[in-house]
């Protein structure tokens, strides 16, 4: 089932395609995504909401609690089966959010779903084992590990080689360009992988 998180961040100005999906927004997020697209559900404390979002949440959290709104609404669409999950308005903002949303894509990878943020400027998403890239053909691609060292097993249509590792606070996989419509990389570990859009 496909998922959409809408976050309080840089509003997304695009057009959001929410056709078959389950829609879940967070707080201030509603202020810039009402009117725009579908939303099945409204989470968080809003605290910085100043009128009652359309459908009224089920529950209004405290401001002060131990999870993101981001973080409830990620499981809420989990719990709900959606295993394929977009984030919009994830980036921009407070940069504290910004890299916390980052880390809502590695619990939504380690959850076994499929889950990507999209922003004016980049698509960004955890993944493991092969990681098809050929969708991103004559873009520029950034490869960093994500929580622990990347091993590089195998990697074919970049523009660039890659070392064999990857360590954790390595800057080596910064602008790489994928060359090819069959091109991929095979890594064990979980690698964030970071799409510029403006070439797309």
């Amino acid at each position: 089932m496909r998922g959409i998180l809408l976050l309080n961040g840089e509003p997304f100005l695009e057009e959001i395609d929410d056709c078959g999906a389950l829609v879940v927004c967070c707080d201030g997020a509603y202020k810039w995504a009402k009117g725009r697209l579908r939303i099945d559900m409204n989470v968080g404390d809003f605290d910085s909401l100043d009128e009652v979002p359309c459908p009224p949440p089920a529950e209004i959290y405290p401001a002060e609690k131990n999870f993101t709104d981001g973080e409830i609404a990620l499981e809420k669409l989990l719990k709900s089966g959606a295993d394929e999950i977009e984030i919009y308005g994830g980036g921009g903002g407070r940069d504290d959010h910004f890299f916390g949303n980052l880390h809502l894509l590695y619990s939504a990878h380690k959850h076994g779903a499929k889950c990507k943020m999209i922003t004016a400027k980049s698509v960004i998403f955890a993944a493991e084992g092969r990681i098809a890239l050929g969708e991103y053909a004559g873009s520029t691609i950034s490869v960093l590990p994500f929580g622990a060292a990347l091993h590089i097993m195998e990697s074919t249509g970049l523009k660039y080689s890659y070392p064999e590792k990857l360590s954790y606070g390595e800057c080596r996989g910064i602008s790489n360009i994928v060359e090819s419509r069959s091109a991929f990389l095979s890594v064990k570990g979980v690698a964030l992988v970071i799409i510029n859009r403006g070439e797309v």
